[in-house]
């Protein structure tokens, strides 16, 4: 174990810490997740100290090689944790000290772990959202991919879990697949604020030593510098803005597992979960669970949660750097795990789920037509207000004879409108009502083609993004 001494602030405090304390203040367990990007920033930095004079060549060469012998060791997992190593960045320290001596006390000189832990901390983010982002995009592919292969599928759409109108089953998986795309329009966009080098702010006022920023900043690959160096030290907005584009896109994640929930009930029977994705019951024989969608529809919960702690975190702290901030790191490492296994599992359960079209076409029942019935009437001239009214009257004959609505005689359908003539037999097909939503965006074949095509483009200039 170190001595009292080798503590980074001993000099001013005497005695020991309250071993509680020290469990309570230490972070090792969460944030040796950043020491390959500790070591990049200190690599970075003992660049610009031998620039500003600080180190000798010698010195940087030996620091730099420790460093090295470091990244090793971690790769490895061979890198030896101790009891006194508070967080990543005094291990990395003392493990440099042991390596190549005193000359390691040099590398912190104007430098704080105030500007070192937030510049880890975003040089971490902007290696994993290139991750989440590929995982997001190879989603959103295989949704495009299976809407095009599928798209002579119907099915009923629904509202208010009701059945509404028919739609394609290729509308409906190009519905989530464009929500999932401004998900990853956002995640781009955090990159923009996440891309600004806060190293060289100190622990508040700055840097003292005429370090070079410009040379941190082209050494670690951000584009450009912070305008402030109390703000850069204290500001986490780009960790609030990470968990809340992740709390949306798992609100959207969470949307299209219920619908596949529901979906692959018996009492729906639309679609079969693949085996891989689901578990049995330990009571009944005959239980398949989709566990897999369930989770993902519980993880939007904990991915929200996140979002909120840190968000109560941050708005009780004054100006620069306080320790509630350690807070940050393990909401960041929990939702960046949580969304690289959701978007992985969530790609693997629509690539390999089964529908059963047969069941759909079964469920597509005469009154889910009323619509087209309202809009037969609409084309014969009658206010669209006063076909709805006709239309609803239709229903309620045909529930009033016990029989659906396509079985309504002329003489029936005449007794409420006399617009109604025998042509009106075709209203009651199918493929008919969803060839008619040609607009853009509807669900008529040319529609769902075109859409297709669009999020084929879109996901080209999003991969180039990413």
């Amino acid at each position: 174990m170190a001595a009292e001494g080798d503590k980074m602030m001993a000099g001013r405090f005497v005695g020991s810490t309250d071993p509680i304390m020290e469990m309570l203040s230490a972070s090792i367990t969460v944030d040796q997740r950043l020491s390959e990007v500790d070591i990049q920033g200190s690599m970075a930095y003992a660049k610009a100290l031998e620039k500003a004079g600080i180190l000798s060549k010698t010195e940087l060469e030996k620091i730099l090689s420790g460093l090295e012998k470091i990244s090793e060791e971690w790769s490895k997992g061979v890198f030896g944790v101790i009891q006194t190593d508070e967080d990543i960045h005094t291990a990395n320290e003392r493990r440099l000290k042991e390596l190549i001596g005193d000359v390691a006390g040099k590398l912190h000189t104007g430098r704080s772990r105030n500007d070192q832990v937030v510049t880890d901390l975003k040089l971490f983010l902007k290696n994993s959202l290139s991750i989440i982002s590929t995982h997001l995009l190879q989603l959103i592919k295989t949704l495009v991919e299976r809407a095009a292969i599928e798209i002579d599928v119907i099915l009923p759409g629904y509202t208010h879990l009701q059945k509404a109108q028919p739609i394609r089953w290729s509308q409906f998986l190009l519905s989530h697949a464009v929500a999932l795309t401004r998900d990853s329009e956002r995640l781009g966009e955090i990159k923009k604020r996440i891309n600004v080098l806060p190293l060289g702010s100190g622990a508040l006022a700055g840097n003292p030593l005429e370090i070079d920023r410009e040379l941190l900043r082209s050494e670690l690959d951000f584009a450009s510098i912070s305008l402030n160096s109390m703000d850069a030290v204290s500001e986490r907005d780009f960790v609030v803005e990470f968990l809340s584009v992740a709390t949306l896109l798992m609100i959207h994640l969470s949307k299209m597992a219920e619908d596949l929930i529901i979906y692959s009930t018996s009492e729906f029977g639309f679609l079969t979960l693949s085996d891989t994705y689901c578990s049995g019951s330990s009571l009944m024989p005959q239980k398949k669970n989709p566990d897999s969608l369930e989770l993902i529809r519980s993880k939007a919960g904990r991915v929200f949660g996140r979002l909120a702690a840190v968000l109560m975190v941050l708005k009780g702290l004054p100006s620069t750097y306080n320790k509630d901030l350690q807070e940050d790191k393990e909401a960041v490492f929990d939702v960046v795990d949580t969304l690289n296994a959701v978007l992985q599992v969530a790609t693997g359960v629509i690539s390999t789920l089964q529908i059963n079209k047969e069941n759909m076409e079964k469920a597509l029942s005469p009154e889910i037509l009323s619509s087209d019935l309202a809009l037969y009437l609409v084309h014969k001239g009658m206010p669209f207000r006063q076909a709805h009214i006709a239309a609803g009257k239709a229903v309620h004959l045909a529930e009033t004879k016990g029989i659906t609505i396509n079985n309504l005689s002329l003489e029936d359908l005449k007794s409420i409108s006399p617009l109604f003539g025998s042509d009106v037999a075709q209203v009651f097909s199918v493929v008919s009502s969803v060839e008619q939503y040609t607009a853009a965006g509807g669900t008529a074949k040319s529609s769902v083609s075109a859409q297709i095509e669009q999020l084929r483009e879109l996901l080209k200039r999003l991969k180039e993004q990413a």
